[in-house]
């Protein structure tokens, strides 16, 4: 049976080049980056080069660069030293931001006893910037904290106009671009973003590896402690091999950009097709003009088949998810398109397909197949 992997905002097929360079690394740079001998050296010198690219493909310095074992520790490390060491007392956020951010700044409540802003949804899923611009008035030292690309509807958020916000209100600004680095040029200096990060598994690069960036002279202290590994912020020794895998698989995705993103593109559209061909009652949740990686569907399907699609769907080889990974054994709706949805439409079944540059058209027509069966 052919497998069908549709599931790339969950994680991506790591690019065999990124592989090569990971294997080379681990085979002949197995020096500690701490050492001081020339085998120490070595390695050290492969994490300050990696450590160059990245900044590059953002358009930063390589000192606002830090590297994280996800972008999960990099979210809540940046809100935790927001309250703790900017004095922080107020944030802002959304109710559809991804768990990593959405219950580390719920715990954080609890924890300080800070204030939590939540600005409105508009239906189709995009932020009520005028309400956003309403509540960054308000009185207090305030961070933002807002996704650029939803990870499970693949809505933008206009993260050039909202940094402008932010800075005309002189609040803090902090987002987590883990479904946009990669896919969508950033260039931070024009767009005046405090805190941002990423992680290495969602552009063809390893898991278990991420980065921090981190404005100059921004304030952010350390999490954690036990060595000046990172200068001084991140203790722990570095996975070279991983951080030199995340470096080669970023600086391929922004040279293949262009390229990538347009076949990402017609594919979208052909699944948009094909899907409403088949079932014609379909509707597409934070609408089709998203980040093109990603497409979120309500199929008119009966309730009953909610705790089944995707089950069934993995029997017969296609990989899909309903929500993000972290929530994909729950039958329940998503928290964000329970922002966005009625309950009558929360009632049909609905799909997240991801896409990457890997996937083809036959993809899309054996996955719109088996929904057929399925139905």
């Amino acid at each position: 049976m052919k497998k069908i992997y549709l599931d790339n905002a969950s994680t991506t097929a790591i690019r065999p080049e990124v592989v090569h360079e990971m294997t080379r690394i681990m085979l002949e740079e197995y020096g500690n980056p701490s050492s001081t001998h020339s085998i120490g050296r070595s390695s050290k010198s492969i994490i300050e080069l990696s450590r160059k690219a990245i900044a590059k493909t953002i358009n930063a310095s390589a000192a606002e660069i830090i590297f994280t074992s996800s972008a999960t520790e990099a979210n809540n490390w940046i809100l935790r030293s927001a309250i703790k060491d900017l004095k922080v007392t107020r944030i802002i956020t959304c109710k559809m931001e991804h768990h990593a951010v959405l219950l580390a700044v719920q715990h954080l409540e609890r924890e300080f006893e800070i204030d939590v802003d939540y600005v409105n949804v508009n239906k189709d899923g995009t932020i009520d910037l005028t309400h956003l611009v309403s509540l960054m008035a308000q009185e207090g030292k305030t961070l933002v904290s807002l996704m650029h690309v939803n990870n499970e509807t693949g809505v933008i958020l206009d993260l050039e106009r909202v940094s402008m916000l932010c800075k005309e209100n002189n609040v803090l600004f902090h987002s987590d671009t883990v479904q946009s680095i990669g896919k969508i040029a950033i260039d931070l200096k024009t767009t005046a973003v405090d805190f941002l990060v990423g992680t290495a598994h969602k552009f063809h690069g390893p898991k278990g590896v991420g980065f921090a960036y981190l404005k100059k002279n921004c304030g952010i202290q350390p999490l954690f402690f036990g060595g000046e590994q990172e200068k001084g912020l991140r203790a722990g020794t570095e996975a070279v091999h991983q951080i030199a895998g995340m470096a080669k698989a970023l600086t391929m995705a922004y040279e293949n950009l262009g390229e990538e993103m347009t076949t990402i593109s017609d594919l979208k559209q052909y699944l948009i097709n094909t899907v409403l061909e088949a079932f014609p009652a379909a509707t597409f949740n934070g609408g089709t003009n998203g980040i093109p990686t990603i497409l979120n569907v309500s199929l008119p399907f009966p309730k009953e088949k909610i705790a089944l699609i995707l089950f069934e769907l993995d029997m017969k080889g296609v990989a899909v998810s309903r929500a993000s990974a972290c929530q994909s054994g729950s039958v329940q709706p998503s928290h964000v398109l329970i922002e966005m949805l009625s309950q009558e439409e929360l009632d049909k079944p609905n799909v997240r397909v991801s896409l990457s540059h890997y996937n083809t058209k036959e993809d899309i027509d054996g996955l719109i197949s088996c929904l057929k069966m399925i139905k």
